[in-house]
């Protein structure tokens, strides 16, 4: 069983509802099916359940990190129902108050646990819909976290691909996001907007729909990509980040104000979505210039579709119809 531990870094059960889920257990309340992907080797890839199982292996003190080296036991907080679980840990465990007896242990590894198999692992049509199905229930992750997810289980190679982009110092530097946004991983969306978008004909842009759907069912399109294609990716988006960031540093993805002259506000979409899309339509080019990217930033904030108040409590997909067109139109070949 494969249980993805770099999921781990991606979201994690608050402690509240890892013991609440001991407690189900113990009092043998049946828990949700897990969903497994069965590959060809006959390894059960976790599609849905990996909260689930991490916290009953960090309760019994066999969870491992990525790296291989075992993480500290888990040990239960105060519980709905049962008060004196608080402090308690499966086996004696440094700061526990206690541990459970051993007809308690056995108890625990007997509660049976529904497992679900998707066959067929080369069929990732059928993953990635019965992830989106499973996970867009009552997860509080984010709709990037989810992505990621999907995308772990799709191909490895490419999740770490994609966390390799959105690390580019350039790129972080311009989108100049908030510690909350990239806690939220928002700094991954905004690279799968850029690798679907910058290329997208000009009359599918109107059919876009809801944006983050959009960008989830696109996860299977990035994971078919070759090392050729993947490559190519790589280098427009270093290129149009690092001369972004060589014009406007953290300043390029804000509002600017042609009356004061100043740069407002926090990451602009609309900046975004003109300015980096329609410089990464035309990546790699060596012919293009800071200066040029400085005309463009100009022009965009001078144009009165772009003045103060646009797209306010407008939707994405209407947005963009607008935005990236524009952008497309300050960046010539």
């Amino acid at each position: 069983m494969d249980i993805h531990p770099e999921f781990q870094r991606i979201f994690r059960w608050r402690a509240d509802q890892r013991t609440k889920l001991i407690e189900s257990i113990l009092l043998g309340i049946p828990l949700p099916s897990i969903f497994v992907a069965q590959n060809e080797d006959g390894i059960w890839d976790v599609v849905d359940g990996v909260q689930r199982l991490s916290t009953i292996f960090q309760f019994m003190g066999i969870l491992q990190s990525e790296q291989g080296s075992p993480l500290p036991p888990f040990i239960c907080e105060a519980a709905p129902f049962l008060k004196s679980l608080e402090g308690v840990s499966y086996e004696p465990t440094p700061g526990a108050r206690s541990s459970l007896t051993r007809a308690q242990q056995l108890d625990f590894k007997r509660a049976r646990l529904d497992v679900k198999i998707i066959k067929r692992e080369s069929d990732n049509r059928a993953k990635y819909d019965v992830f989106q199905r499973l996970n867009s229930l009552g997860s509080l992750a984010t709709p990037q976290e989810l992505r990621n997810c999907l995308l772990v289980s799709l191909s490895r190679k490419h999740f770490e691909w994609l966390q390799e982009i959105s690390s580019f110092s350039p790129y972080l530097d311009a989108v100049n996001l908030p510690g909350r946004l990239l806690e939220e991983q928002y700094h991954l969306e905004l690279a799968l907007r850029f690798v679907f978008l910058r290329n997208l004909p000009e009359e599918q842009i109107s059919g876009i729909g809801n944006i983050g759907e959009f960008l989830s069912a696109q996860i299977l399109t990035l994971v078919e990509m070759d090392d050729a294609t993947l490559a190519a990716e790589k280098a427009a988006f270093e290129e149009s980040f690092a001369l972004l960031d060589a014009a406007f540093a953290s300043d390029v993805m804000r509002k600017w104000n042609p009356t004061t002259g100043r740069s407002e506000g926090a990451f602009s979409s609309t900046a975004f979505e003109a300015l980096a899309l329609g410089l990464g339509r035309l990546m790699p080019n060596e012919h293009l210039s800071v200066e040029d990217v400085k005309a463009a930033r100009t022009a965009l904030w001078r144009h009165p579709d772009f003045a103060p108040g646009h797209a306010t409590g407008v939707r994405a997909d209407q947005r963009m119809k607008k935005t990236i067109p524009f952008g497309r139109q300050l960046f010539k070949a």
